[in-house]
């Protein structure tokens, strides 16, 4: 049997290069042409290497939801700090990062919106992007609680939900508000939560 030619394309790029016009440009509005522009391939690859579009879409997620929860987890459990600086910081760099014009948002937090809900695939994607993002803040906050910074009766697994919640509507409230004073004001409304908790 003899072996077909190499791929000329490096798949993670192109996969990493597919993800961005989705995320800047929506599921529904990106067609098939400008995908295969840019990401540099022809159909045949495409479909040789990740399926159908919505095949492509369902990868161009996944990839971004391990990409943004490593680095939430990252940052949130940084042992050198306390956990509640953390908390603070992330959620400061939020608020800042999607204040700014053209924000992007959340290519996760679009989807949810876009998502049907008959869909049980795309919702099992995100409904895991939210579980794994809630467990970041979890984490966090039960080493606060440990640390005695959080009290002993506080509700950690609830208080995780509220912040996995806040930070989810932080990216797509950036992507339509006119003044930083918004999201800015999310946070310090969740973080006031934490002075009494």
């Amino acid at each position: 049997m003899t072996r077909g030619p190499d791929k000329q394309f490096d798949p993670e790029i192109a996969l990493e290069k597919a993800m961005q016009l989705f995320w800047d440009k929506g599921y529904a509005a990106t067609g098939m042409k400008e995908l295969l522009e840019v990401m540099g391939i022809g159909r045949k690859s495409l479909y040789d290497t990740f399926g159908s579009k919505r095949d492509l879409f369902l990868k161009a997620l996944k990839k971004y939801s391990q990409t943004v929860v490593s680095e939430i987890f990252q940052a949130l459990n940084n042992p050198d700090r306390p956990a509640l600086e953390n908390v603070r910081d992330v959620m400061l760099e939020i608020a800042d990062v999607n204040s700014k014009p053209m924000s992007s948002g959340c290519l996760l937090g679009c989807s949810m919106a876009q998502c049907r809900t008959d869909d049980a695939e795309m919702a099992d994607i995100l409904r895991k992007h939210m579980q794994r993002v809630e467990r970041a803040y979890h984490e966090a906050f039960a080493r606060a609680q440990a640390d005695g910074d959080l009290k002993p009766t506080t509700n950690v697994q609830n208080l995780a939900r509220l912040f996995m919640s806040a930070h989810q509507g932080l990216v797509l409230v950036g992507r339509v508000t006119e003044t930083p004073e918004i999201p800015q004001g999310i946070v310090d409304g969740a973080l006031t939560v934490l002075e009494t908790a």
